[in-house]
């Protein structure tokens, strides 16, 4: 596919007809729709499909063990967005990687619907982590590319794009989790296969028709010698991994806990990496050393943020099912609805946010500030969890509301922190290392996620008021650390607010 220029691509999009848009955002807004509705709804019901006895229709999975699988899962699915955008860059574009990430994500819900035991959980992850890595990063690039880079629409585009992301996710454990814990597991995977299903037909049947040549061109083609040479090389890894796989499993080198030992220090390991060359190579001027070195403490920063916000599908999704009384004002509760309230909230919340950074203009806090509230919040989130428990012990089922406010402020931290965090790393990116940057923010959420699969463990009701005291507490104090290192950071920014 040969390279065509921006403003080809813009001219063969139809321009308007989705609320003001281009029709192709119709396309990227149901494809991402129905792929978190996939997504969210397998999540809201995975713990609970891992840890129910098998009497009962599960896999009976020690708990620890399922936790910790949850935390490493949603790791590996952050981690795999690496694969994504190289695989766009220099082979297929990013409007085929999209579709093929779409059909893996599909085929791996598939798999999970099926009565398959362990076998088919690690299966569907597999698929659905090298599925998600394919589509997530990419489908936003085809978003970027309906729109010239001086359109005033393109903030626009992105709030209504964040939008179907969101409802995608808000509705999916309502109608997934309702019928995998009123009737059986797999058919909710089942629904959530559907989902995806819903999304490729969308894509396909308007692609042509309403994305043009958005998404078709391939940045950085990798020539025909490259490519013998890098297909070899990714087939003898492909097979050496399997052997390696097979032969570790098999002699019970492999545990499930070394593997998340290990993933737990990749978490670790990838992100040093990158700033280390990033921070050394010598396309890295002196003014991009100095906001790399800005940078790192609003990386950890989010770190200890994501640590929190992604326990609430593992941590608050266990203390929805076992600690929480399921009944409310006469309705009766699924412990996986309580999965909706973030989407909810972010909903209700994003907006109210825009307008106030608006509002404030130049008066609104810096963005070390703004990852200090988000911080604030998050610790706040777990410290109102102590609260029932030091009240009425953790031998009594909790009133859900406790639940819906930490899920509140998680949201209100999230809201600080995220939209501000993806801002930040555009501004603070070395020129020769943007799109390796934005890997590295998403890699924020994968070492979380990774450092998370070792915190879980401790979880239990006995260490309930230990548990979310250290964890909250310790996030409160990053946060005035950071509150006071603000001016520092400010300084190493050379000139970005």
């Amino acid at each position: 596919m040969s390279a065509h220029s921006k403003e080809e691509i813009v001219n063969s999009v139809p321009q308007t007809g989705f609320f003001g848009h281009p029709k192709g955002l119709f396309t990227l807004f149901f494809t991402e729709f129905w792929e978190r509705f996939s997504y969210y709804g397998m999540r809201a019901l995975l713990l609970y499909y891992m840890y129910t006895e098998i009497a009962s229709g599960g896999l009976g999975i020690a708990d620890d063990t399922a936790k910790s699988i949850m935390a490493i899962y949603g790791s590996l699915v952050y981690m795999s967005g690496i694969i994504g955008g190289w695989i766009a860059d220099r082979l297929l574009g990013t409007q085929q990687t999209v579709f093929y990430g779409g059909v893996l994500i599909m085929v791996g819900h598939i798999v999970l619907a099926l009565p398959a035991g362990v076998t088919g959980l690690f299966l569907s992850m597999f698929l659905i982590i090298m599925g998600t890595g394919l589509l997530k990063p990419n489908v936003s690039s085809v978003v970027g590319d309906l729109y010239r880079l001086s359109d005033v629409r393109r903030d626009s585009a992105f709030s209504i794009f964040y939008m179907g992301i969101n409802m995608g996710a808000l509705i999916a454990p309502l109608i997934v989790g309702t019928l995998g814990q009123e009737y059986n597991f797999h058919l909710g995977f089942g629904v959530a296969a559907i989902g995806m299903l819903l999304g490729l037909i969308v894509f396909v049947i308007t692609k042509k028709k309403y994305l043009g040549l958005a998404g078709t061109y391939v940045p950085n083609p990798l020539a025909k010698e490259e490519k013998k040479k890098v297909f070899g090389q990714m087939t003898i890894g492909i097979i050496f991994i399997i052997i390696l796989g097979f032969v570790t499993i098999s002699t019970g080198i492999l545990t499930i806990n070394r593997f998340t030992y290990l993933v737990s220090i990749l978490g670790i390991l990838i992100p040093t990496i990158y700033f280390i060359v990033m921070y050394r190579s010598p396309k890295t001027n002196e003014d991009e050393k100095s906001r790399l070195l800005a940078y790192i403490p609003l990386f950890i920063a989010a770190i200890m943020f994501w640590a929190i916000q992604e326990q609430g599908s593992i941590i608050l999704a266990e203390y929805a099912d076992k600690r929480t009384q399921l009944e409310f004002l006469g309705i009766e509760l699924h412990s996986s609805w309580f999965q909706s309230l973030n989407p909810l909230f972010i909903v209700a919340l994003a907006p109210v946010f825009a307008g106030l950074w608006i509002k404030m203009g130049e008066r609104q806090p810096s963005t070390s500030k703004k990852f200090s509230l988000g911080l604030f919040f998050a610790g706040l989130s777990f410290l109102v969890m102590i609260i029932p428990a030091s009240i009425n012990g953790t031998e009594t089922l909790v009133n859900p509301i406790w639940l819906v406010l930490s899920f509140l402020l998680v949201v209100i931290g999230e809201l600080c922190l995220s939209p501000v965090g993806l801002s930040a790393t555009t501004k603070l990116a070395p020129v020769a290392f943007s799109a390796q940057t934005m890997s590295l923010w998403f890699l924020s959420n994968a070492s979380a996620q990774a450092i998370n699969a070792q915190i879980v463990k401790f979880y239990q009701p006995a260490t309930e008021i230990i548990y979310f005291g250290v964890i909250g507490g310790a996030a409160i104090l990053l946060g005035v650390i950071l509150l006071l290192m603000s001016p520092k950071i400010q300084q190493f920014m050379r000139g970005i607010r």
